[in-house]
Order: structure tokens, then sequence, then C-alpha cells
């Protein structure tokens, strides 16, 4: 009854959006299910492949109807002239990961690894409402051993405080972090596509801004899953782990978004080949990977660039780390300044590629780019002249090397920057959500060090008036301040 009722609610949730699409995710659900169970009683051989291999491609055809038949029109016509037409093709919500979940699963029944027969086990693994719509993508055998428990659809007071906690916590990032900084992002974007000159002060806060308005954004619903999962009894997989704490781009990618890193890993890197065959096949590997990942995310070609920049940063860390053993370095021996310029270069070389994330076209990305860059003029507040002369005519020294003093039209001034600076604070040195959770965190691990060692001790949230008051505290406030919040930006995806 429990099972039928959360699947009911979980497709009323997916509903609410577009009802016409329910008949989307059921057809979705039958086909996917249907194929399961067949390949859960076929022997090993031709005909088993056959069913896998025809499951996967009419759900990539699937999802390549709907999110990239648009996009690969257009570029036809731009390509040899033509003039076909495809009325606009609205995205479904959350198609990418409930399509990629069951793609997941068709491969490890395939494998033996797991088969269902119970229809609503099966359509509650697909729809469970809390990471339905951005994940995580998780597996089917990781989920159906928690939907079969006895107790885990009773009320239970501990998940109830722990979940609330975490979900607070999450709701927060969203509403008071992500977007009370992505006013500071919108503007450049949206100057850089009309072909408005990007100053290098407007552009590094543009794009600085969307850096952290994308980590609160995705680490709040990340959060927010994982606390209304665990108010129903349900764990789920860390997906978020501080990633801009990384020292490298493996790190990044083993901390970003971390079940859509291992779907990529398990079901398109290991299958090309993975590191099996020697070295420039890895590589090549792992460039194919990324630039499908990138197409993943959107079909643009700006998506396609961060996708190719993302491999090409994976192809030089593997490269210098091949490098500094074959010179009989011990990559774990490190020190504390190696580390930050270590961070810092990652840091800076993630937040260039969120430019082509973010960018609607690849001119408006390279535009922010050339201003980063110093291509363009370097302006300050005319107000900040006189401040500046007081520290040894500084100002006029900064004028003298080409500096100009006028108007800062894209830049939010000493609110932008404070606000900054604390979310640098933020991801760099203050304890995260599973930090905060040390002893509840109602996430499960499924990577070394993904829960990180506490942070501080003081900090632990323990079942007490103070943190009850604390976590009532920020969820009033998120949800007073609700009604003026965007969507959560992976709902695009």
């Amino acid at each position: 009854m429990a099972v039928s009722w959360l699947v009911g609610a979980s497709l009323f949730f997916y509903g609410w959006w577009n009802p016409a699409y329910l008949v989307l995710i059921l057809g979705s659900i039958l086909f996917n299910y249907t194929a399961g169970i067949i390949l859960g009683n076929l022997e090993q051989g031709f005909s088993k492949k056959g069913v896998l291999v025809a499951g996967i491609l009419t759900n990539l055809a699937t999802i390549g109807y709907f999110k990239y038949a648009n996009f690969f029109v257009n570029n036809l016509n731009s390509a040899i002239g033509s003039d076909f037409h495809v009325s606009t093709i609205i995205l479904p919500l959350a198609i990418s990961f409930f399509t990629f979940q069951q793609i997941a699963y068709l491969v490890d029944a395939y494998k033996g690894e797991t088969r269902e027969y119970n229809f609503l086990h099966y359509s509650l693994f697909v729809t469970f409402f809390p990471q339905l719509i951005a994940g995580p993508i998780v597996h089917h055998k990781e989920m159906l051993p928690q939907f079969v428990k006895e107790g885990v659809y009773r009320l239970n007071h501990e998940n109830l405080a722990v979940g609330i906690t975490v979900f607070a916590i999450g709701l927060f990032k969203k509403v008071g972090l992500a977007d009370e900084i992505a006013q500071y992002a919108t503007p450049v974007f949206q100057a850089a596509e009309a072909g408005v000159s990007i100053n290098f002060i407007e552009a590094w806060g543009g794009a600085l801004a969307y850096t952290f308005q994308l980590y609160f954004d995705f680490s709040g619903y990340s959060d927010m899953a994982i606390g209304l999962a665990c108010m129903f009894g349900i764990q789920l997989p860390l997906n978020f782990n501080s990633p801009y704490k990384a020292i490298n781009i493996i790190e990044f990618w083993g901390r970003w978004h971390m079940t859509l890193s291992r779907f990529f890993r398990d079901y398109l890197y290991v299958p090309l080949g993975g590191n099996r065959k020697g070295k420039v096949r890895q590589l090549m590997n792992l460039m194919i990977t990324m630039l499908l990942g990138g197409l993943w995310h959107g079909a643009g070609w700006t998506f396609v660039m961060w996708g190719g920049l993302h491999g090409a940063y994976l192809v030089v860390n593997h490269t210098w780390h091949t490098l500094r053993r074959g010179l009989g370095f011990d990559l774990k021996n490190t020190t504390v300044f190696g580390r930050v310029t270590a961070r810092l270069i990652t840091f800076i070389a993630v937040v260039v590629s969120w430019v082509f994330f973010r960018a609607e076209t690849f001119d408006g990305g390279m535009n922010i780019l050339r201003g980063m860059s110093g291509q363009q003029e370097v302006v300050l507040r005319a107000s900040y002249l006189g401040y500046l002369n007081m520290i040894g005519h500084l100002g006029d020294y900064l004028a003298s090397q080409g500096v100009v003093f006028g108007t800062l039209a894209l830049f939010g001034g000493l609110h932008q920057m404070v606000l900054l600076f604390l979310l640098c604070f933020l991801v760099w040195a203050a304890p995260n959500t599973q930090q905060i959770m040390f002893a509840n965190m109602p996430a499960f691990q499924k990577y070394s060090g993904a829960m990180t060692a506490r942070h501080n001790e003081s900090l632990e949230w323990k079942a007490s008036t103070k943190y009850a008051i604390f976590t009532a505290g920020i969820l009033f406030w998120s949800i007073w301040n609700l009604s003026k919040q965007s969507e959560f930006l992976y709902f695009n995806f």
C-alpha cells in the first residue's frame, strides 16, 4: 500500500509540470520493465545481447528525438544549405535522468546482477520523486533492497529530524546563496550574448557569480533529495562532495555529480576500453567520454566545448601524473603550498569551462573569456580613485598603467565582492553537509573518501534544541523567500 502511494505521489509530482508527458515516462517504464524481465530469463547468447542492444537503442532514440532533434536538423541545414524543419520540441522534464537510470538497469539485468519481477517496485525505482528530476542516478540493486524492507515506510522520528535538517540546509543553499549570487551572473551573460564589450572586472564577476550559483544550486538540490528520501526511510547515494576543494580535475570529477561520473565510467568509458588498451587509447577514451558527457548536458556546441575542455583537462592531468610517476615522484607526498596552488589552478580551469556551460552561444562565451583574459580594458569605479590615492597615490599609478576609472554597469560593487568572498570561504573552508551531519548523514557512500572526515565536532548536528531552532530558522526564511526564486539549473538537463 505504501509503495503504491509513493508511486502515485511521484507520478503526480512529475505530471504537475506537464501531464502529457506522463504517457512518456509510463511508456518508458513499461518498455524497460518488460525488457528487463526478458533479459533476466534468457541465457547468454546472441538473442540476449540483441534484446540488450534493442533496449539501449530504443532508450537512446527516445532521448535523441526529444533532446537533440532540433539541434541536429538546425546544424544539418547550416552545413548543406537545406531547409528541413522540425517543430520546436519541448524537452520532457528529467528525461536524461530516468533514461540513463533505466539503461543502467538493462545492462545490469543483462549481466545477471539484478532482476525485477515486481512492477510497483520497479516503478518506484524509476519515479521516486526526491531523485527523479535531477538525480542522483541510482542503480536498481541499491534501491530495491530498501523498498522491500519492513518498516521502511513507517513514521520514524529520527529519520524525520535528520531528513528535515538536510532538506533545510539544501533549500537554504538554493534560496539564500545560489539565487542571491545569480543576480550578478545573468546580466553579464545576457550582455555578452548581445555583443556588449565585457571588461575585466565584469567578466570575472559574472563568471565567478555563475560558478558559485551552479555550485550551491546543485549542492542544494542534492541535499534536498537526500533529506526528502530520508524522511521516507530511504537512503540515496551521495552525489556532491565539495568539488571546488579538488586539487586536480580527476578529483573534481570524483566529487561533482558523482553518480553521473559513475555512469559514464561504467557504461561508456570502461566499454570503450578504459585504461586497458594502452595510454594513448585511455586518453582518447577520456576525451570521447567527456565530449559525450557535454552533449548529454545540452544540445548545443557550447556544451560540446565544455565537455571538450574537461576532456583536455583530464588528458593533461593523467599525462602529468604519468610523467611524475616516471620521474620517481610520490603523488601522495604533497606540501601545503603545492595543494593550495593545485586547488587554485583547478578552480580557475573549472571557472573557464563554466563560461561555455552557461553561455547560449560560442560567441557569447568567447566575449566573456576575452574580458577575463584582459583583452578588454580594466575598469574600476570612479569613486575608488580617491580611496586608492590614499595608499601612496595608487589610483593615479593604476590610471597611468591603463586602468580606467568610470562605471561598472554589470558589477555589483561592494555587495558582490563581499558575497563572492563569503562563498569562497564556504566552498573552501567551511564544513559541507556530510561533515555537519557526520554521525547521522542519511546518504550512503559509494566512493572512497566521499564521506569526508569530521570537520569540527562542536559543529556536528545533534538532536538538540539548538539545532532544532537553527533548522526551523533557515527553513522558515527559505520558504518565506521562495516566491522570488528560480528553478534548479539541473532541471534543464
